[in-house]
């Protein structure tokens, strides 16, 4: 499939790639050039704005925020107006639920595809093809999509007609990441402080009950306190979380975690930890345990 790549980012590049490598003809943008010429080098043509990347089958955005995504879509020159009528924009970003139902009107009005592909998994997951697509759209569509979505991912799941309905699993899905980091700080603290080693400690846990890979890979980065370079950088949770909180207050679900979640994330970044990985809000229960600072 002809398929466009905007947002070259941690996960978009390694997206783009693996599109490449599975044979697709794949034209990407970026708005920082050398990423744009890393990917050419693999054999990708590069393209000189948003319009450019929207001539295919499938233009595939990968941007960190509803403000970035907003304006490569709706923007002058932007994926609403230059996208032809066969051409679907697969939003794999981490949106707002509110901002999906936009796209798929927008799209609608203008006679174009839309569907919804959040996807889990870290960078490196991107980079080997791992990611789990959730994807959300019309049957036919979302189906006619899975070459993309194989050559991206592990597995695929679609679990609506409703694009919007992807965005709300995804958001769901980060605040439990968000959670277990929140929880395994808490009690990493407490058995550092009772003098038990934490690499042993995640290795009890992993090797019993929690041997899920969230615990392993966050585990692993918490007790190596490995927080840079960063994976999903900290002001990207408190995004995720505040989304998360905009989705629940909009259909009256009370989250009570999630609230702490966002209050954890705004004392790691008042102490600057904005360069810092997400998961080193766990620093903090350490930190109130009486413990040396190691968010700076």
């Amino acid at each position: 499939m002809r398929v466009g790549v905007v947002g070259l980012g941690n996960m978009g590049a390694g997206i783009a790639a693996n599109l490449i490598k599975a044979g697709h003809e794949v034209t990407v943008y970026n708005r920082s050039r050398p990423k744009v010429d890393a990917l050419a080098a693999q054999g990708a043509t590069p393209a000189d704005s948003v319009a450019d990347a929207c001539r295919g089958d499938v233009v595939l955005t990968m941007l960190a925020n509803d403000d970035a995504v907003a304006a490569v879509a709706f923007g002058d020159g932007g994926i609403i107006t230059s996208a032809g009528p066969h051409t679907v924009h697969i939003s794999s970003s981490t949106i707002s639920v509110e901002l999906s139902k936009r796209l798929t009107e927008a799209h609608a009005a203008a006679g174009g595809g839309f569907v919804s592909a959040p996807v889990f998994g870290r960078p490196e997951a991107a980079a080997a093809a791992a990611l789990f697509v959730v994807a959300a759209g019309p049957a036919d569509t979302v189906d006619a999509l899975g070459p993309v979505f194989d050559a991206i991912g592990q597995r695929t799941f679609v679990v609506s007609e409703d694009p919007s309905a992807a965005n709300l699993v995804k958001l769901s899905g980060n605040f439990l990441i968000a959670s277990v980091i929140e929880s395994l700080g808490e009690a990493m603290a407490l058995v550092d402080r009772g003098g038990v080693d934490k690499h042993q400690y995640l290795d009890i846990l992993t090797s019993t009950l929690f041997s899920a890979p969230v615990y392993k890979t966050y585990g692993g980065l918490i007790a190596s306190e490995q927080f840079e370079p960063a994976g999903f950088a900290a002001p990207l949770g408190l995004k995720d979380i505040r989304l998360v909180l905009t989705a629940a207050e909009e259909l009256r679900v009370p989250l009570p975690i999630a609230s702490l979640l966002r209050d954890r994330f705004l004392r790691l970044l008042a102490a600057g930890g904005d360069e810092l990985d997400w998961s080193a809000i766990s620093t903090l229960a350490a930190q109130d345990a009486g413990a040396s600072d190691h968010s700076a």
